[in-house]
Protein backbone atom coordinates (compact mmCIF):
# COMPACT_ATOMS: atom_id res chain seq x y z
CA UNK A 1 0.00 0.00 0.00
CA UNK A 2 3.18 2.05 0.70
CA UNK A 3 4.75 1.80 -2.71
CA UNK A 4 0.94 2.80 -3.77
CA UNK A 5 0.69 5.91 -2.32
CA UNK A 6 3.91 6.79 -3.29
CA UNK A 7 2.93 6.43 -6.74
CA UNK A 8 0.11 8.38 -6.58
CA UNK A 9 2.03 11.56 -4.83
CA UNK A 10 4.91 11.18 -7.37
CA UNK A 11 2.18 10.92 -10.26
CA UNK A 12 0.39 14.38 -8.79
CA UNK A 13 3.51 16.20 -8.49
CA UNK A 14 4.50 15.46 -11.99
CA UNK A 15 1.43 16.74 -13.39
CA UNK A 16 1.54 19.69 -11.30
CA UNK A 17 4.80 20.59 -12.22
CA UNK A 18 4.06 20.56 -15.56
CA UNK A 19 2.98 23.98 -16.47
CA UNK A 20 2.75 25.12 -20.23
CA UNK A 21 3.72 28.15 -20.28
CA UNK A 22 2.02 30.72 -23.43
CA UNK A 23 3.69 33.39 -24.70
CA UNK A 24 1.32 36.04 -25.72
CA UNK A 25 -0.39 35.93 -29.02
CA UNK A 26 1.80 38.52 -31.97
CA UNK A 27 1.03 38.59 -35.50
CA UNK A 28 0.61 41.14 -38.73
CA UNK A 29 -0.56 40.81 -41.49
CA UNK A 30 -2.00 42.69 -45.16
CA UNK A 31 -3.28 41.94 -48.23
CA UNK A 32 -5.17 43.80 -50.65
CA UNK A 33 -7.15 43.11 -54.42
CA UNK A 34 -7.36 45.69 -57.02
CA UNK A 35 -9.31 44.03 -60.10
CA UNK A 36 -9.83 46.32 -62.76
CA UNK A 37 -12.21 43.60 -64.95
CA UNK A 38 -14.34 42.93 -61.81
CA UNK A 39 -14.04 46.07 -60.33
CA UNK A 40 -12.70 44.30 -56.72
CA UNK A 41 -10.71 47.12 -54.96
CA UNK A 42 -10.71 46.24 -51.31
CA UNK A 43 -7.27 46.26 -48.82
CA UNK A 44 -7.30 44.78 -45.11
CA UNK A 45 -4.39 45.26 -41.95
CA UNK A 46 -4.63 44.00 -38.90
CA UNK A 47 -2.36 43.75 -35.95
CA UNK A 48 -2.87 41.36 -32.73
CA UNK A 49 -0.43 42.13 -29.50
CA UNK A 50 -1.46 39.93 -26.58
CA UNK A 51 -5.04 40.51 -26.17
CA UNK A 52 -5.69 43.44 -28.45
CA UNK A 53 -6.55 43.89 -31.65
CA UNK A 54 -6.16 46.86 -34.08
CA UNK A 55 -6.93 47.09 -37.53
CA UNK A 56 -8.91 48.79 -40.68
CA UNK A 57 -10.28 47.66 -44.52
CA UNK A 58 -11.28 49.51 -47.25
CA UNK A 59 -13.55 48.72 -49.91
CA UNK A 60 -14.61 50.43 -53.30
CA UNK A 61 -18.71 50.54 -53.01
CA UNK A 62 -21.01 50.34 -55.81
CA UNK A 63 -21.47 54.01 -55.35
CA UNK A 64 -17.69 55.27 -56.43
CA UNK A 65 -17.23 55.70 -52.73
CA UNK A 66 -14.80 54.05 -50.41
CA UNK A 67 -15.84 52.62 -47.45
CA UNK A 68 -12.66 52.76 -44.42
CA UNK A 69 -13.59 50.34 -41.01
CA UNK A 70 -11.30 51.30 -38.23
CA UNK A 71 -11.59 48.64 -35.53
CA UNK A 72 -10.15 47.66 -32.32
CA UNK A 73 -10.66 44.83 -30.25
CA UNK A 74 -9.90 44.20 -26.73
CA UNK A 75 -10.83 41.73 -23.65
CA UNK A 76 -12.38 44.78 -21.45
CA UNK A 77 -13.30 47.64 -24.49
CA UNK A 78 -15.25 44.50 -26.66
CA UNK A 79 -15.16 45.31 -30.40
CA UNK A 80 -15.50 48.90 -31.59
CA UNK A 81 -15.57 49.97 -34.84
CA UNK A 82 -15.88 53.44 -36.14
CA UNK A 83 -17.13 53.58 -40.53
CA UNK A 84 -16.28 56.13 -42.65
CA UNK A 85 -17.34 56.75 -46.79
CA UNK A 86 -14.54 59.04 -48.55
CA UNK A 87 -15.52 60.15 -52.09
CA UNK A 88 -18.37 61.41 -53.95
CA UNK A 89 -21.28 59.45 -54.41
CA UNK A 90 -22.47 58.91 -58.02
CA UNK A 91 -25.80 56.79 -58.60
CA UNK A 92 -26.55 55.31 -61.76
CA UNK A 93 -29.28 56.79 -63.60
CA UNK A 94 -32.43 54.99 -63.80
CA UNK A 95 -34.81 54.08 -67.24
CA UNK A 96 -38.29 53.29 -67.76
CA UNK A 97 -41.44 54.41 -66.83
CA UNK A 98 -41.57 57.87 -64.90
CA UNK A 99 -44.33 60.90 -64.21
CA UNK A 100 -44.67 64.06 -65.79
CA UNK A 101 -43.08 66.37 -63.65
CA UNK A 102 -40.94 64.24 -61.89
CA UNK A 103 -37.23 65.16 -61.38
CA UNK A 104 -35.54 61.18 -61.26
CA UNK A 105 -35.70 59.12 -65.03
CA UNK A 106 -32.20 59.20 -66.57
CA UNK A 107 -31.08 61.90 -64.10
CA UNK A 108 -27.95 60.89 -62.23
CA UNK A 109 -28.08 61.52 -58.47
CA UNK A 110 -24.73 62.94 -56.18
CA UNK A 111 -24.66 62.62 -52.66
CA UNK A 112 -22.04 62.89 -50.10
CA UNK A 113 -21.22 61.01 -47.37
CA UNK A 114 -19.35 61.74 -44.23
CA UNK A 115 -18.29 60.05 -41.19
CA UNK A 116 -20.51 57.34 -39.76
CA UNK A 117 -20.35 55.09 -36.57
CA UNK A 118 -21.87 51.68 -37.23
CA UNK A 119 -23.25 51.87 -40.47
CA UNK A 120 -25.49 55.02 -39.37
CA UNK A 121 -24.73 58.57 -40.98
CA UNK A 122 -24.74 61.40 -38.56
Amino acid sequence: MFKFITLVLLATAAVLAHEEHHAPAHYKFDHGVHDPNTHDVKSQWEHRDGHHVKGAYTLKDADGTTRLVEYTAGPHSGFNAVVKRIGHAHHPAHYGHHHEGAHHGGHEGDSFVGVTHWGFQH
